[in-house]
């Protein structure tokens, strides 16, 4: 079995498919497909499925639900492995949980090559942790369980998921500008920063790209127009990294014409004091 979370849901065998129709059997699947190994307790399910009012068939209904998901797994599987469904869709004591390796969801390969990235960028290997993210980042087909009704404990993970991959956008350029790859990002950090207007590192990096490619003046509009929108919109100023950045482009400091950071850690750290 083969399951994808980052965007639509989708559970596979052999090419069959065992999505249910039904909103929360969907929601079940993939509470257990991000913990797979591990026990979901029930009162976790009956949380994400009705939150604070369960009704008194809270239980049972729960039980009609695996039901549900065990009975399309064993239709995809064949008559040929009887009771292998309730053998990957285990009951156990409190709970239930997914027996698949984590490799067969796209969420943990997503993960390991995010972990194995960081590695390499801990390790100096700048095209290594650029190719390892950009390999991460082409997993994702939408938003993360974009047709999965989300419940109090779904919109936590979807949560996660998302900053996650912010953060690893983010990684990734930190390498490619230190590869001196700036002018091939600027029109994809033209885009994030119109996408996450008050995020500061995407604007720091923005304002490299653009220094490096010899756009001073418009490296300093990213910044009056991020600090615009902070007055504005949560009544803040740019964070002094930030600061120190602008300050860097106005006078031109060597520091920001440097393929690689002086300093460990992100392109917007370089600027700290």
């Amino acid at each position: 079995m083969d399951i994808r979370l980052l965007g639509p849901l989708a559970a596979e065998v052999d090419g069959v498919s065992i999505v249910p129709s039904a909103g929360k059997p969907r929601q079940i699947l993939a509470l257990l497909a991000l913990q797979p190994g591990h026990i979901v307790p029930v009162p976790t399910l009956i949380e994400e499925l009705w939150e604070k009012a369960p009704p008194r068939s809270a239980m049972t209904t729960l039980q009609t639900y695996v039901l549900t998901l065990r009975r399309n797994l064993g239709t995809a599987m064949g008559p040929g492995v009887p009771g292998a469904a309730k053998e990957v869709i285990a009951t156990r004591h409190g709970g239930y949980l997914l027996q698949l390796p984590a490799d067969r969801i796209d969420t943990g390969r997503y993960e390991t090559l995010l972990a194995a990235g960081q590695d390499a960028a801990g390790d100096g290997d700048d095209e290594r942790c650029a190719t390892l993210l950009r390999q991460a980042l082409d997993m994702w087909q939408g938003e993360p369980l974009a047709d999965v009704p989300l419940g109090p404990v779904l919109s936590v993970e979807a949560l996660r998921l998302r900053e996650s991959r912010l953060v690893a956008v983010e990684r990734r350029i930190d390498a490619e500008l230190r590869l001196g790859r700036h002018g091939a990002l600027l029109a994809e950090l033209t885009a994030l920063t119109a996408r996450h207007p008050h995020h500061e590192g995407l604007h720091a990096q923005a304002m490299v790209a653009l220094y490096r490619s010899g756009r001073r003046a418009a490296a300093l509009e990213v910044y009056q127009r991020l600090r615009t929108r902070l007055v504005a919109d949560l009544g803040v100023e740019p964070s002094p990294q930030l600061g120190r950045l602008q300050q860097a482009v106005l006078t031109v400091d060597p520091v920001l014409d440097r393929a690689a950071p002086a300093r460990r850690g992100a392109t917007f750290d370089l600027y700290a004091a």
